[in-house]
């Protein structure tokens, strides 16, 4: 993979993740010999991809020019912007992260459970924090989101100042620090040559709404509540979880924190000071059962409608301590993300299936905010900063094109606006900002597990295959010596038909796999492969024929061995598969 910024003095700005997405955020800037990384993040797995946990961004190009990292720098603490951490440090070496308070704690809890915590140094950061790595002067501004400590990062460069929004809104009557509005203004003096700015909510007309005003509706159902209360809400939404708590203390409930990363989180926060509340007002499951239901309130996680999740083991009376009874008011304070609204619905459905109250956000309730700009608020962020260019992150394709046209609007010429795709290279040069006919590689990386290596894509095309049409296995015995089958093939099938509804069916693809491997024995010898093909092509094209179906084909070949019982050995001839003690094997 070619050097990006080899024999010339320009800038290069990249993604690996970010672009054409809502999540895994991860931009580079390239200057000679210095690489610096903003933000490190996953996405997570859907029904659209089977088994998979995480998608990471491809870090190949960083791999092959290790040498050149310098830092990571993190704007919050979200895992979209700190979980591929781990990973990133798996394959190669970061000498020092930089992050706001609350996401270095976040980061060494994660490290620690890989039992990577020395791997690199963490150092805490604020708005009036300035680092020098080799060409680059980093800086930062506050900024207001749905967790505490987020920023905004300023990067100075040979060619120019690039400034990275991070995730942000504008709310002027926050719950925590106030956005520095001062701060970005004052970059105008300085210049912007580029401007990344987040585009989640470019399609939500005005303002987004106060945290503060959030806090009126959940009081609303404490108030009205007289069962137990249970709360689905984003385990690292902290402001949010500090509003609950303070209404949980005014309306004397006791509270539950169930969910691995919820307790995880609260217990960070309250360390740190982000959320505060008497320690008698967290409870053991054992205590809880001494108190009236309308003296509970419980934290969960699971508002994504994740299998594993709490409030689905809830939902599906499978959890150890909670039991959904009538009379539970059960509140979703988050909203869905794309993708997930045929889980959350099931889940819903569920719920209410035991005589629970769901409530979740609509027009009568707020009982959710989101964390980033609508429109105005991009609009103002634009006239603020007055940047030279402009490169949309962190949206969707559509987002990212209607915050170029936005900025436009705005009076931006359309040549200084870069709707780009993970991959794609920008260079800075001296003031200008044009696109690199360059390009690296940015493919997503599927992880099931922790498997850095990752899954292939032809793996995840196998497992949508199989979760919509099943598979098929034609078992066939074959005796490789005398080129001849040993008995009728049989077939097996899991997730495509019923067999026993369907016998017919099934005598007729062992009746045409025999037949055909028959008529393909007369002609000679033959290859493992050869038979394979045959058996995987005739059986395919009978079965789509016969159902509009493709399930998966899977032959099994058997190769008949000879026992020699003077030495107790295996003899195979005429083959160069392995030895066994009944038959060679082949599968594909």
């Amino acid at each position: 993979m070619r050097d990006l910024v080899k024999n010339t003095t320009k800038t290069a700005v990249f993604a690996l993740g970010g672009l054409g997405e809502v999540g895994k955020n991860m931009y580079c800037i390239e200057h000679g010999g210095s690489i610096i990384i903003l933000d490190s993040g996953v996405m997570f797995g859907d029904e659209y991809l089977p088994g998979v946990d995480y998608i990471l961004p491809d870090y190949s190009y960083l791999i092959e020019h290790a040498d050149k990292v310098k830092a990571l720098f993190i704007t919050h603490g979200h895992e979209d912007h700190i979980g591929g951490i781990p990973f990133l440090l798996k394959s190669i070496n970061i000498p020092c992260i930089y992050a706001p308070k609350l996401a270095c704690a976040f980061i060494r809890n994660k490290l620690e459970e890989q039992k990577m915590e020395r791997r690199t140094k963490i150092i805490e950061i604020d708005d009036n924090s300035v680092i020098k790595e080799d060409v680059f002067v980093v800086s930062f501004f506050s900024t207001t989101h749905s967790i505490p400590d987020s920023f905004g990062i300023i990067v100075n460069t040979p060619n120019g100042n690039v400034v990275s929004t991070g995730d942000f809104k504008i709310d002027l009557t926050p719950v925590g620090k106030d956005i520095d509005l001062l701060k970005i203004t004052k970059l105008q003096e300085t210049g912007v040559t580029l401007l990344l700015s987040e585009s989640t909510n470019i399609e939500v007309k005005g303002h987004t709404l106060s945290e503060k005003a959030v806090i009126s509706s959940i009081h609303d159902v404490f108030r009205n509540a007289t069962g137990r209360i249970i709360i689905g809400t984003f385990s690292s939404n902290v402001h949010r979880i500090q509003q609950i708590i303070e209404a949980a203390v005014l309306f004397k409930r006791k509270i539950l924190v169930f969910g691995r990363s919820m307790e995880k989180n609260i217990q960070l926060s309250r360390q740190l000071g982000y959320i505060k509340c008497p320690d008698n007002y967290f409870i053991s499951p054992e205590m809880a059962n001494t108190l009236r239901p309308d003296e509970i309130l419980i934290f969960c996680t699971g508002t994504q409608g994740e299998s594993m999740a709490a409030l689905s083991r809830i939902a599906a009376n499978q959890h150890k301590h909670v039991k959904p009874m009538p009379g539970d008011v059960v509140v979703f304070s988050s909203s869905a993300i794309p993708g997930n609204t045929a889980n959350i619905n099931k889940l819903i459905n569920q719920l209410s299936r035991h005589g629970v109250t769901v409530l979740t956000n609509s027009v009568l309730s707020n009982l959710h905010t989101s964390g980033h700009a609508a429109r105005e608020e991009l609009k103002l962020m634009l006239k603020l900063i007055k940047p030279d260019y402009l490169m949309p992150i962190h949206g969707e394709y559509r987002m990212l094109r209607m915050h170029a046209e936005l900025a436009q609007e705005l009076g931006m010429k359309k040549d200084h606006t870069f709707v780009l795709a993970n991959g794609d290279v920008l260079y800075m040069d001296k003031g200008t900002v044009e696109l690199a006919d360059a390009r690296i590689q940015a493919d997503d990386v599927y992880v099931d597990g922790h498997d850095i290596n990752g899954i292939s894509t032809a793996v995840i095309k196998d497992r949508k295959l199989l979760s919509n049409d099943g598979l098929v296995a034609v078992l066939v015995s074959i005796d490789s010596k005398n080129n001849r089958l040993l008995t009728s093939p049989s077939v097996l099938s899991r997730g495509f038909i019923y067999i026993k509804e369907n016998g017919q069916l099934i005598r007729e693809i062992e009746k045409l796999a025999d037949q055909t491997l028959n008529e393909l024995f007369a002609k000679g010898k033959l290859t493992f492969l050869e038979i394979k093909n045959t058996i995987r092509n005739t059986v395919s094209t009978f079965i789509y024929r016969k159902t509009r179906r493709n399930p998966m084909v899977i032959p099994v070949i058997m190769n008949k061995v000879e026992y020699n019982a003077d030495n107790f050995s295996f003899v195979k001839k005429e083959t160069r598969r392995k030895k066994s003690s009944t038959a060679t094997v082949e599968e594909e």
